[in-house]
């Protein structure tokens, strides 16, 4: 479970990503920051997958283009920086990516991942300008709305 998209990398480079995994990384949506483009998490899960491991992207950011041949969840909505089910996720929880039968599931019980209090969205979401625009990231709507400023925010 990754706040920043940088970490994927950091972790790679470390040596501690070989073995199947899903790499979830949130608050990425619009509320957050923006939704970044989260393309260049593919090149490492890639090479993971090329080492016979089975590995996945669940995020409620964006990715545009294709992303080969790794399974993505993508625009995960309600979002996690609105206290969308991707802010309860902890490290360890066991995520299920079933791009055959198009699910996504959190294998926790319903009752323990309801009763988890959502984490707030990292201080890192901040800066680099991306403070300015506070005010557009409180209007905007949900990806699946077209992150839009105008109409009912979700």
């Amino acid at each position: 479970m990754l706040d920043d998209p940088a970490e994927l990398g950091t972790l790679f480079r470390r040596g501690e990503l070989d073995r199947d995994f899903v790499a979830v990384v949130r608050f990425q949506g619009p509320r957050a920051n923006g939704m970044p483009e989260m393309h260049s998490l593919m090149p490492v899960l890639g090479l993971l997958q090329d080492r016979g491991h089975r590995v996945a992207l669940v995020t409620d950011g964006r990715l545009s283009g294709a992303s080969g041949k790794v399974p993505a969840a993508i625009h995960i909505v309600p979002e996690a920086a609105c206290g969308g089910p991707l802010a309860r996720v902890r490290t360890g929880d066991l995520v299920r990516v079933d791009a055959a039968e198009n699910r996504l599931d959190v294998r926790v019980p319903a009752a323990d991942l309801d009763a988890r209090s959502a984490d707030p969205a990292p201080a890192a979401a901040l800066g680099l300008g991306r403070d300015l625009f506070g005010v557009f990231r409180r209007q905007v709507g949900d990806a699946t709305m077209g992150a839009s400023l105008f109409g009912d925010p979700s």
